[in-house]
């Protein structure tokens, strides 16, 4: 280090001693500086001291409201106990929910009441789009009611203890084609998994009711089995069955309509190994069945909810509630169910049952061999056979291998009217056979007039016995046309397949297609036609007229004042009907009345009215027999002129 690195060390050092003694405090300052810190440290410690006496306090406080809430307690399970004896402790608890869920459903589990709390149906959607759900809430009454120890228990309001304690179940399995869905052949050639569920009601230990849900790959139906074990301590021996109730608001799944949902929503029933009934479907109703019952459906439209017995219900209760739209647009009534379940009063009990949560599909509910079918409206006794044996097989046959709807209808109408036209053809004959005859027929009726009305019927049917006409050969065709045309009536609103499947500028087949809507009411015909026009029943209305008009032309009306006028009437009025209809029906009727003027045009074509006419006037020359209604009928005309002759003497 050289003498000016030495020198300059020195003088830094100096400079801090000198600056050091200048800011050296005075003892005045630094007895200030000793007075702050005293008071900070005096703050501090105060601060301190509340912070622990508020810790204390609330400590306290806690330890008051924990004995406080201990003695609540005590005291709301002794108040529990006093009300429902021995199951006092088990109506205290947390609701919390848990799902079962296969490729078709998720069933939503509440453990207060371990109860099914909602039902969800995966391929299907509302008419909005949203998630269609069954029922759903926890307004929906499931469960056992009984009397134990002289206090009326509802399991419904008691909280079960699920068992494993897994909270989201799945159901595992092949995938599963389009048009197999809950099909029980499928599942037999290609098995899935299959999962249970059990929550578990002990009011003491090893005593206990428990409820096992058991659900299978592609399956709409849920095994429910009760078991129960030591309830003879508690349940009185001398009750043969314990009360069961499912009760539920039904919601609205499809577009208002007179003549859709709102129409078909009501209860149905099947009695043990007998006939299916019903509720009403137009109001609100209630039947005592004091008889043995196989099942109870909560039906709607297109879905249905329905509890099914192992054995047999012994009697049950039934009643619907039905809301008016503009009341309660989101639900369409309110059903109910009171079941009687058997009971021996054993140590241990077991009843099974089942449910089937799932669509009004004929198919699949006809798989299991329960009449559920018959929850499907497919008309009149004279037009059900039809449906069942010619048109469900037949729609199902196209739908194998073509996805349009709209095609399906037209191929089934093509093939229907295809079947019908020899009776067709027949009428069509029969009336140009009485459009030759209709001079003669004048002459009669001029030459009779209408004061010897006997004479002229007479007189005329001679004439139609001489040329081999029967008056009433264009109407039998027609008749064995009606059931046909009847069973369609009935098919399309009820048929699911059609259910959100759109063609051309109807969205839904199943519902009405508008095409114009107003927000207000039509006085009379408003209640029939709502505030919309359906552009197929107006297509439909204007082919009818013009099928009418060919018909018309084609036949004689001569005799049946009015008739003509009627039959311009008719296809009105059944405008006013169909226009809330399903758009399905309406097509089908329209495209059968296209045809059917396509087929009168044909025929035309083919049908020489004056070689008609002339075959009759040979067949006038003829020898004719009386048959025995031709005799009865002369002979009928003779009393009556008998009488006349009498009377006028």
């Amino acid at each position: 280090m050289d003498k000016r690195s030495i020198i300059g060390i020195v003088l830094i050092f100096v400079i801090l001693m000198v600056f050091s003694y200048l800011n050296k405090p005075s003892k005045e300052e630094i007895a200030a500086a000793k007075i702050r810190q005293d008071s900070i440290e005096r703050v501090e410690a105060q601060r301190a001291l509340e912070q622990q006496e508020l810790l204390e306090q609330q400590a306290a406080e806690e330890e008051t409201m924990e004995v406080g809430d201990t003695a609540q307690q005590r005291e709301l399970e002794q108040e529990k106990q006093n009300e429902l004896g021995v199951f006092g402790k088990t109506s205290i608890g947390k609701e919390e929910f848990s799902t079962l869920e296969n490729d078709r459903m998720i069933i939503t589990f509440s453990n207060k009441g371990g109860r099914i709390y909602s039902v969800q149906l995966k391929d299907y959607k509302r008419y909005d789009s949203t998630a269609l759900v069954l029922f759903d809430g926890p307004e929906t009454l499931f469960g056992l009611n009984f009397f134990a120890q002289n206090r009326s228990i509802e399991t419904d309001q008691l909280f079960f203890k699920q068992v494993g304690g897994r909270k989201n179940v799945v159901v595992s399995g092949p995938p599963v084609k389009t048009g197999d869905e809950g099909k029980i052949k499928v599942n037999r050639e290609n098995p899935g998994g299959k999962e249970t569920v059990t929550f578990r009601l002990e009011p003491e230990p090893g005593k206990y009711i428990e409820y096992v849900y058991t659900l299978s790959h592609n399956s709409f139906m849920v095994d429910f089995s009760v078991n129960m074990q030591g309830m003879n301590d508690y349940i009185a021996r001398n009750q043969s069955y314990l009360n069961f109730t499912l009760a539920y608001d039904v919601p609205r799944q499809e577009h208002y309509s007179r003549f859709g949902e709102d129409r078909y929503t009501n209860i149905t029933y099947k009695f043990f190994e007998d006939e299916v009934d019903n509720l009403s479907k137009g109001k609100s109703d209630e039947e005592d069945l004091t008889t043995k019952i196989k099942w109870i459906g909560f039906k709607q439209l297109f879905f249905s909810s329905t509890i099914i017995a192992d054995e047999s219900f012994p009697n049950a209760s039934v009643s619907q509630e039905k809301y008016e739209y503009e009341n309660n647009p989101n639900y369409l009534a309110y059903f109910k169910a009171d079941i009687a379940v058997p009971y021996n009063g054993d140590a241990k009990e077991n009843v099974g049952m089942q449910f089937y949560f799932g669509p009004n599909h004929y198919q699949i509910l006809k798989q299991y061999d329960l009449d559920m079918e018959r929850q499907i409206d497919l008309g009149y006794a004279i037009v059900r056979p039809v449906n069942k044996y010619v048109i469900i097989p037949v729609f199902n046959f196209l739908r194998r291998y073509i996805d349009n709807f709209g095609i399906i209808i037209l191929i089934l109408t093509l093939l229907i009217k295809s079947v019908l036209f020899p009776f067709t053809y027949k009428s069509y004959m029969s009336q140009a056979k009485m459009r030759a005859l209709k001079p003669e027929v004048d002459e009669i009726n001029a030459k009779y007039g209408s004061e010897k009305a006997m004479e002229k019927q007479q007189a005329t049917m001679n004439l139609y016995k001489k040329a081999g006409v029967n008056p009433m050969g264009g109407c039998l065709p027609m008749l064995l046309q009606m059931p046909i045309l009847f069973a369609m009536f009935f098919f399309f609103p009820t048929s699911i397949e059609l259910r959100g499947e759109s063609f051309l500028w109807a969205k839904d087949l199943s519902t009405y297609d508008s095409i114009i809507s107003w927000n207000f009411d039509i006085p009379l015909i408003g209640s029939f036609m709502g505030n919309h026009l359906s552009l197929f029943t107006i297509l439909m209305t204007i082919t009818t007229i013009i099928s009418t008009q060919l018909s018309q032309s084609s036949a004689s009306t001569q005799g049946m004042p009015g008739m003509k006028t009627m039959m311009y009437i008719m296809p009105v009025m059944f405008f006013f009907l169909l226009n809330s209809y399903p758009s399905g029906l309406s097509y089908y009727y329209f495209l059968a009345n296209l045809i059917t003027i396509g087929q009168t045009y044909a025929i035309r074509q083919f049908v020489d009215d004056d070689k008609i006419r002339a075959q009759l006037q040979a067949n006038k020359k003829k020898p004719t027999k009386k048959s025995g209604f031709q005799k009865r009928l002369e002979d009928m005309a003779k009393q009556q002129q008998q009488v006349q002759k009498k009377k006028k003497k």
